[in-house]
């Protein structure tokens, strides 16, 4: 981290945070921040137009930083040494911190809050900062980005106040906490800052709503005298008036105040309606000759209810387009985050959901806020993949060891390959252990085989010469056969017990089906009476005989022996 010789709060302070993206902005970028939505963040930083203070909060950050300096001591004496106030940046140069505090070695943080009632639900005794509120945890791994050699971060909140008598500012309540880097987070912080450019990049102020568009004063009374004719009208006039309001309705729905405008312009043409239909009934109630008035009445409610019916399905239906057009650019958004990340892996690891950001859109009225969640929500689910592909790759790589490449030992590795590297590791050093005793007793096994032929074959040659009398050299052949066949019989029941173990797919309430024992000893096959035949119980389920999973090692050395006594029982009748 490269350090800055700046005072928080200086001219040359606020410049410097428009080059970077700040840790005091992070929360707002994954909008969890109560003080600042993220389209606010982005409009100041399109613009350069910063946030403007009420008195009222510009007097809550000053006591927030007062506090800060009379709480330092009390944390200088929590951390055990002194901790300096320091602005830095990271060494790329793009994300920056303001620390009220870093030690010497700059491996503890300090961060300060004024106390407040969600921090006093949070910070109760034995808390650690995963226990604090989002944002504050947001704004801390940022400030752990900036400075990679933070190992923790004292998180205080205090409340100080002042003495009147003494002058003195006096402690009335004090609660912290230790907060620890979290790399997922820290992840979703990332691409959250990375969407948040995009949006900032392709900001355009909005549009200025038109006077004429809104419709809120009221149309003239309508005055009509009638008694036997029309003695009185403003008819005319009204006409004039009604249809020119009536026709300014605008029909072009884009933004959230056009919506807002449309209902009320929906409401106020039914309003329009219903008043002609009360003119109407007034009149013929006192006169009979008034197809002309009548005429005009009917016109006026039948084009202001035809109008309030057009703006009000279009309010309905460009409200479910524009959501869905949100919905539809998220998930093609996060499909080709994820696909970039793919690519990379050279691997289609991860999957892109689909539909996974309608449940953050519930209950919200507007699109500013639709599309505020929906950002928040893709920039966490990026951030996520982000994290997934980073262990895939790292796991993958783990998998290339000197002797071989292991990725086939895991038909399964999109799904464990997003486990933790510890967690991952040892179920690679589990699978790959198997495997490579595997081998070692396969080539094993090959070469007993091996060193049997080679016997068989100096005993064949001594025989041509009669070296040795025939019956010795029959004894030898019968000796080397029998202990290739004993060491052979040993290795294939450690490999079938190890292959039954494997196989917990087949297991049942710790029971291992016959047809499971049959292909593990391939080619011998057993039956239910040649199980018992040998001192085994077996039971049934249904149409399957079960055998106790834990007594298979003990029925493949009965297998195993039974087939030496048969070799022993034909060598005997063979020689006799």
């Amino acid at each position: 981290m490269r350090h800055l010789r700046l005072t928080q709060g200086s001219p040359e302070w606020l410049a410097h945070r428009r080059t970077t993206r700040n840790a005091s902005d992070a929360p707002a970028v994954l909008d969890c921040s109560p003080y600042k939505k993220r389209s606010e963040l982005v409009r100041e930083l399109a613009t350069g137009i910063g946030q403007e203070f009420s008195p009222e909060q510009q007097a809550i950050l000053s006591s927030g930083h007062l506090f800060e300096g009379l709480a330092r001591p009390l944390a200088d004496t929590i951390v055990g040494e002194e901790l300096y106030p320091v602005v830095g940046v990271h060494d790329d140069g793009v994300y920056g911190a303001s620390f009220d505090g870093l030690t010497m070695l700059e491996d503890v943080g300090f961060e300060h809050k004024r106390l407040n009632a969600a921090l006093r639900e949070a910070m109760v005794p034995d808390c650690t900062g995963e226990d604090l509120p989002l944002c504050y945890q947001v704004q801390c791994e940022h400030q752990a980005m900036v400075c990679p050699t933070i190992e923790r971060i004292l998180f205080m909140a205090s409340e100080w106040r002042l003495n009147g008598e003494t002058g003195e500012w006096e402690l009335v309540e004090e609660r912290h906490c230790w907060y620890t880097p979290n790399p997922a987070l820290r992840g979703k912080i990332v691409a959250g800052w990375e969407l948040l450019e995009k949006d900032v990049a392709a900001y355009t102020p909005p549009k200025a709503e038109p006077a004429a568009a809104k419709l809120q004063q009221a149309l003239p009374a309508l005055r009509i005298e009638a008694s036997g004719a029309i003695t009185a009208s403003n008819l005319d006039e009204f006409q004039v008036i009604a249809l020119a309001r009536i026709n300014s309705v605008n029909m072009e729905l884009v933004t959230d105040d056009d919506f807002a405008q449309g209902d009320a312009d929906g409401k106020w043409l039914r309003e329009v309606a219903d008043g002609m239909k009360l003119a109407v009934k007034a009149v013929r109630a006192n006169m009979h000759d008034v197809d002309e008035v009548l005429r005009v009445l009917e016109q006026l409610d039948r084009i202001a209810t035809d109008k309030a019916i057009a703006i009000e399905k279009m309010v309905k239906t460009e409200k479910v387009s524009r959501k869905e057009a949100i919905l539809a650019k998220a998930d093609k958004d996060l499909a080709e985050h994820i696909g970039s990340l793919n690519f990379q892996l050279d691997a289609n690891y991860l999957q892109a959901p689909r539909g996974s950001f309608e449940p953050v859109t519930k209950g919200l009225k507007s699109l500013a806020s639709m599309e505020n969640k929906v950002k928040a929500a893709l920039a966490s689910a990026m951030a996520d993949a982000y994290v997934a592909a980073a262990r895939l790759a790292a796991n993958r790589a783990h998998l290339k060891q000197e002797d071989q490449d292991w990725i086939t030992l895991f038909p399964d590795f999109a799904a464990v390959g997003t486990k933790a590297a510890e967690d991952f590791q040892a179920l690679a050093a589990l699978r790959i252990g198997k495997a490579r005793q595997a081998a070692d007793e396969a080539a094993k096994r090959q070469q007993l085989i091996d060193a049997e032929k080679l016997a068989q074959e100096g005993i064949a040659e001594a025989r041509a010469v009669e070296a040795l009398p025939a019956p010795l050299l029959d004894a030898l052949s019968g000796l080397a056969a029998d202990l290739k066949n004993d060491a052979v019989s040993e290795i294939d029941a450690r490999h079938a017990i190890g292959a039954a173990q494997a196989s917990a797919s087949t297991v049942e309430d710790d029971t291992i089906t016959l047809g499971r024992i049959n292909t593990l000893l391939a080619p011998i096959k057993l039956d239910a009476a040649g199980l018992e035949a040998m001192g085994f119980t077996t039971t049934r389920v249904k149409a399957s005989v079960h055998f106790p999973a834990a007594l298979f090692p003990m029925l493949c050395r009965a297998v195993a022996r039974r087939a030496m006594e048969a070799a022993q029982e034909a060598t005997a009748t063979t020689a006799a």
